[in-house]
């Protein structure tokens, strides 16, 4: 298993790797993000669907769509211009779709069949897997960041590795000295030792990605310690969110397509549930 893990790890990490230096010198299209975030997306998408199962089933057709749209809607940010405007289009695109899973009920109402559920397991996979991505793709068009300026690919690197970085902490640090349950039902194998391991890692890999990569965090400890500690703790509330609905539908993993990882949602469940708090410390330090 660990093997496993440490092999499809490192394959993650150089296609990240590679999307991160190839889109550089393939801006502002950024082809290799576009591609990454779409699939991984629609593919996070599916396995969301199936693991709700037949008997809770939300508007499939309604949520690839959604989550596609979302996802293609941030690169009008290369004809649009306007950092501000983005966020406005794909507000306007979540309300839409907020109409359109009415209008979908509306059409096939005969009698009552669970409509309120469906509708709001749509709206959910919607905003979990197609508008929390946004906010990743978004740090790529921050206003200061300009063409053959590496600071874009420095702060994608940050989001993505630093919620990565405590998951692996965590998991090493629970193994080798994990005591105390975190979470006994949620999430029998993390333990408190694990936690504080994986803060660790995650402030440890935003020193060093931003002092080596080159700052983007002001050259400041007391900001590469608080990028690390928020980021770490809103990657690891996102492993225990992804957690909780594996849980509720009695499902170990969202799907087999990882090996060693499980599903793409696995994979992925931190680095989402954290964009948004890195995004939001990039626009604050910009």
């Amino acid at each position: 298993m660990l093997t496993t893990r440490l092999w499809m790890g490192a394959v993650l990490v150089v296609l990240t790797v590679g999307m991160l230096v190839g889109d550089q010198w393939l801006a502002p299209v950024y082809p290799f993000l576009l591609l990454f975030q779409l699939g991984l997306s629609l593919f996070a998408c599916y396995e969301f669907i199936e693991l709700l199962g037949n008997h809770r089933a939300p508007q499939a057709a309604t949520c690839f769509l959604g989550v596609a749209v979302l996802v293609l809607a941030n690169w009008l940010q290369i004809w649009i211009g306007s950092h501000e405007r983005i966020w406005l289009i794909l507000a306007g695109i979540l309300a839409g779709f907020l109409l359109l899973v009415f209008l979908y009920e509306m059409a096939g109402f005969a009698a009552p069949n669970r409509s309120v559920e469906r509708m709001a397991l749509t709206w959910f996979i919607i905003a979990y897997v197609g508008l929390l991505p946004c906010f990743f793709a978004q740090i790529r068009w921050l206003p200061d960041v300009r063409t053959g300026d590496w600071s874009g690919s420095i702060r994608l690197a940050l989001a993505a590795f630093v919620p990565k970085c405590c998951d692996i902490g965590a998991y090493f640090t629970g193994k080798l000295i994990g005591r105390h349950p975190m979470t006994p039902i949620l999430s029998p194998k993390k333990t408190v030792e694990g936690g504080i391991g994986g803060i660790v890692t995650a402030i440890l890999a935003t020193i060093g990605i931003d002092r080596i990569a080159g700052s983007v965090l002001g050259e400041s400890l007391v900001w590469e310690i608080g990028f690390g500690l928020t980021v770490g703790i809103a990657g690891m509330i996102g492993d225990l969110a992804e957690s909780l609905i594996k849980r509720d539908c009695q499902t170990k993993d969202a799907s087999a397509v990882m090996p060693g990882f499980g599903g793409v949602l696995d994979v992925v469940d931190a680095i989402i549930y954290s964009a948004p708090v890195s995004y939001l410390w990039f626009v604050l330090l910009k």
